[in-house]
């Protein structure tokens, strides 16, 4: 049998595409971050507030979300390995405003974990405190963020998690956009004078 080069390129370049195209970093941006890469909208955030934080020596922050009355959001920071942000409405907002103005964000951040409404909890967790990542890559942390009880974690895995994959790329857009925004209340919050 013989075939002509023109086809069997064509054959190939078609077999290439199709591969490509079923490809979510295709879709997503390439694993190294390319020019084609989504950007990350909580990644410059992420990094801001881990260097304010290590600035104003605290572990700790926490501020009311202005655009909901009667929520708020707090981070702890554990350096050089995991940020971790909880946003909700608190039942007892007046005990919650004397822990900011007092300064106390350790206190909010365990009230917020623990006796806030979990209906309006939002919990990400950022496994390096580098913003949740929007394309795959082999230093994958298990990022994860949590609203109204359910929890996704972004390890590419949607199958895993019972999601088709535009469900996935869906929320984990969506997440970023709202960890960078909580993110910089937090950072508005921890440029103040203490």
């Amino acid at each position: 049998m013989c075939v002509s080069s023109r086809s069997l390129t064509g054959t190939l370049l078609t077999a290439a595409l199709a591969v490509l195209l079923a490809s979510p970093a295709a879709a997503w941006g390439s694993p190294a971050g390319g020019d084609d890469a989504k950007t990350s909208k909580s990644s410059a955030s992420a990094a801001a507030l881990t260097k304010q934080l290590d600035k104003a020596k605290l572990q700790y922050i926490a501020a009311k979300d202005p655009a909901e009355p009667g929520r708020y959001v707090a981070a702890m920071l554990i350096p050089g390995a995991s940020m971790m942000l909880v946003s909700a409405k608190y039942p007892s907002p007046a005990l919650l405003n004397e822990k900011l103005l007092l300064g106390k964000f350790q206190d909010a951040y365990a009230d917020l974990n623990s006796a806030s409404e979990l209906a309006s909890r939002i919990i990400c967790e950022d496994m390096r405190a580098d913003g949740f990542a929007l394309t795959k890559s082999k230093e994958l942390g298990r990022d994860s963020y949590e609203t109204g009880g359910k929890r996704i974690v972004f390890d590419f895995d949607w199958r895993k998690q019972k999601l088709t994959q535009a469900e996935y790329f869906s929320t984990l857009e969506q997440a970023d956009a709202q960890y960078a925004r909580l993110l910089d209340l937090l950072i508005a919050e921890a440029q103040k004078p203490r």
